[in-house]
Order: structure tokens, then sequence, then C-alpha cells
């Protein structure tokens, strides 16, 4: 069958070895340009412009799609039979939706209609959902709103990472895809009950709020790392968490409780056990307060 991918991140490349590896001709492959990245600011490609690059295949990077007609003009002359879609980064117009002859397969990482939006994974682990997955889903203009084909499922561990979390479905979603492609099934409707929205993230959403109850910021660390991390301030630093836990205790919060880094929340405490200062390296908190400590009574911002 003739296809364009259209993905940027890790969590797209399975899908696109996938349909290379299974025969499929990609007649182009779409993502996002290369930006600036690391400490010299020099231009990288996405993983997928670099895995496309890899496999010899065509790949294009435009900027915008929506008003730009030369764009919709050159994805219709490449003669698709269907595109498929991960976690590309542009909204599709009309135009390009409807180019190819089966349409645009979205590879969606929820159990839609839950979780529509930018940030699936995170939001589910944020929620504290019992289970996720991926929905492989008919494009409509519509965010997230069309019509599904298939949907695979798999439990959320009380101590799931996104990054685990994310590294689960990402083969969930290049199997699913693939039989969809090859068995064409019906399309379902979604409900509208039931339906929940996963805004895009961004660095704002990183300072820890202590009045929120400990179970609740444990999600949150165990959501938002590696992107957009958590972090509190103290002594004008602004301190990563990378990994803490729930444990007993109770104060005002954002008061340091012991000399192990148990912090009272709105509701019960969170163990903090794995923490980072600015421009210095990730570290098990014994080592971190060795250097840093976080005195009892001390609170933090």
């Amino acid at each position: 069958m003739r296809l364009a991918f259209m993905g940027s991140p890790d969590f797209a490349v399975p899908t696109l070895r996938a349909l290379h590896g299974s025969g499929h001709e990609i007649a182009a492959v779409y993502c996002q340009p290369p930006r600036p990245a690391g400490r010299g600011q020099k231009e990288q490609p996405c993983p997928v412009h670099r895995v496309a690059l890899e496999l010899g295949l065509p790949v294009r990077t435009p900027a915008r799609l929506r008003k730009d007609a030369a764009e919709h003009a050159a994805f219709d002359a490449l003669g698709l039979e269907a595109a498929v879609v991960a976690a590309y980064g542009l909204i599709l117009p009309k135009p390009m939706l409807e180019a190819p002859r089966r349409g645009c397969l979205n590879i969606h990482a929820s159990l839609l209609p839950r979780w529509r939006g930018a940030a699936p994974i995170h939001a589910a682990i944020l929620a504290g959902d019992a289970e996720s997955g991926v929905t492989i889903m008919q494009m409509e203009e519509g965010l997230d709103t069309g019509p599904m084909l298939l949907k695979g499922t798999v439990s959320i561990g009380p101590r799931m990472t996104t990054p685990e979390l994310h590294d689960a479905l990402a083969p969930m979603g290049a199997r699913l895809v693939l039989e969809a492609l090859d068995h064409s099934p019906a399309a379902i409707p979604q409900p509208e009950a039931g339906a929940t929205y996963a805004p895009k993230l961004s660095k704002g959403d990183a300072p820890l709020d202590w009045t929120l109850p400990a179970a609740a910021l444990d999600r949150r660390v165990r959501a938002l790392n590696p992107w957009p991390g958590t972090v509190f301030a103290l002594g004008g630093e602004t301190i990563r968490v990378l990994a803490a836990e729930p444990a007993e205790g109770a104060g005002p919060p954002g008061t340091v409780l012991d000399e192990a880094a148990l912090i009272a929340c709105g509701e019960g405490a969170l163990r903090l056990t794995r923490l980072q200062r600015p421009g210095r390296g990730p570290l098990a908190a014994h080592d971190f307060l060795r250097g840093f400590p976080l005195s009892p009574g001390t609170v933090l911002g």
C-alpha cells in the first residue's frame, strides 16, 4: 500500500519501522523541522527524521500546513492510499485529510474518548487511571474526535512512570495500525459521554503544590518526568524532584519533617528519593542531602 507517514517523537519511531518492514511503500515521511538543541544549540533532526534518513526514505519538514496550498497540492500529488499519523505535532487541514483514498489513520495514546488532546499519557497517570491504551482513529477535522477502528489496552501499575507507559504504548500502536491497514475494521463513532481533554504541558506545570495530597504529588512526579519535570524552590535554587513516594507524616504543607527528605503535604507526606540541583547530575536522596541538607522545619517553595 502506498502511504505517507507523519510523526516526530520517539513514540512514532516503532510505527515507522513497522510500516517499512512490512513492505508498505512509504512515499514520504513528514515530521517537525530540525530545531536547536544541546549546549551548542545546533539544529537537530527529530527522532523520526533520523530514522527515516537511516531507512533511505524521503523526508518533508514543513513548518506549517494549515494555509499552505502548495503543501496541500504536494501531498495530494503523492497519490496515497492512506496516511498514518502518530504524534506529528501539526494539525492536518481538510484538503490533506481528504487526499488519501482511505483517509488518514491516527495512532492516539489513550482509550478514546478519554484523554483527547496533546498529552494523553501524562494525563492518565496524573488522574490515577487504572488503565490506558492506544486507539486507532480515522481522522477528521475535530480534535481527536474521529471514529475508532481498533483499541488496545494496558494496565497502569501503581508506580508506573510516563516513560514506562510510553514504551508500552508505542509498539502497541505500531501493531494495531498495521492490523487496521491490513483488515479495514469497521469504524465506530466516538461517544461524547466520558470525553476528557489532556492539554499541552509547559514549564509552568513543573512547580509542586505542597497543599495537594501526597498521592496526587506522587502521581505528578511520575507523570511529568522527564519533561517538564517537577521542582521546588529553596535557597535561591530550583531543585528537580526525579522520584518520590507517599509516606506517613503530617505538618504544614511544604515543611521538611525529618532529615531524610520527608515533606508534609496537604494530606499525608511525600518522601523525596531522587533529586537534582541546577547544573549537577541526578542523585539518590541520601547522597544529595550530604551536600544540600533539608533541615527539619524548613519550608519548601
